[in-house]
């Protein structure tokens, strides 16, 4: 868990830790501040908040009292998606998978929460793994990479190595079958420019198609993204948006966003 303390160190997400796999623009990005117990460990165990003054963005991006809670599996592209969820106005906080509990979790309250890439199997992924079982039928969950596979093992799947070997940067094109407002990928090209980094996938003879429907897929049919039949807000791809291979990355974050916006107002409706 992050301790206030006195030492802080205050990072621009353009400086180098975001700019190595990232699309960059020159408009001022979102300012971010890391408060941690050793300045030295910032990235280690670090809860980060951005706030957006874009007078473009709308007003239900401009709040701040719910953060969207992103779940980091030790790996280096979750600071690059951290930014594109702060270029796109959102108010969020970063957890390592082993800094808090799901319970905790819960208790903030997020719009929506994130589950980002991460090495090994779902096993080795913390609290991400039954956040997807507890939280993911009512709190909007993106799960990237590792964050889908623990999707797929949440529901019955089986995540296997891939027939096709370990990619690392494989640009591949990627198809899509989405329909309506709902998914990560509407309103993209299709097929579009994926970038893939891994060696597992959800296992095609064990997907759990009672529970999840695939929704994109590579040529050779490995499954690229899927999201839960029942909980649609419940969504993940095996690809990594956030790497600059992948051409309309900052498009699906942007989808997501959409999709906690949605539940907000359907929330509201409920409660008028």
């Amino acid at each position: 868990m992050v301790a206030i303390t006195s030492s802080t160190a205050s990072f621009h997400p353009k400086s180098s830790l975001f700019s190595k796999t990232s699309k960059t623009t020159q408009k001022p990005g979102p300012y971010i501040r890391f408060v941690t117990k050793n300045p030295n460990r910032f990235v280690l165990n670090a809860s980060i908040s951005i706030t957006e003054t874009n007078s473009k963005t709308s007003s239900l991006n401009k709040k701040t009292q719910n953060p969207i809670i992103v779940i980091d599996n030790y790996d280096s592209f979750t600071y690059n998606l951290c930014q594109y969820v702060g270029e796109l106005g959102c108010h969020f906080e970063v957890y390592r998978n082993d800094d808090l509990t799901v319970d905790e979790l819960r208790r903030k309250n997020p719009r929506g929460i994130l589950i980002s890439p991460g090495p090994g199997a779902p096993q080795d992924s913390g609290i991400s793994l039954q956040t997807v079982l507890e939280l993911g039928p009512t709190v909007p969950l993106f799960g990237v990479c590792m964050g889908l596979q623990c999707i797929g093992e949440a529901f019955g799947g089986k995540i296997v190595r891939s027939p096709y070997g370990v990619v690392h940067g494989k640009s591949s094109p990627v198809y899509y079958d989405e329909k309506g407002e709902e998914g990560l990928l509407s309103g993209l090209s299709n097929p579009f420019t994926a970038g893939r980094y891994h060696s597992l996938v959800i296992d095609k003879e064990s997907f759990p198609s009672d529970e999840l429907e695939v929704t994109a897929w590579t040529e050779d049919g490995l499954i690229m993204a899927a999201r839960h039949k029942k909980y649609k807000y419940l969504q993940g791809v095996q690809f990594h948006p956030e790497s600059i291979i992948t051409n309309e990355g900052m498009s699906i974050v942007r989808n997501f966003v959409k999709l906690i916006e949605k539940r907000e107002r359907e929330a509201e409706l409920l409660h008028s």
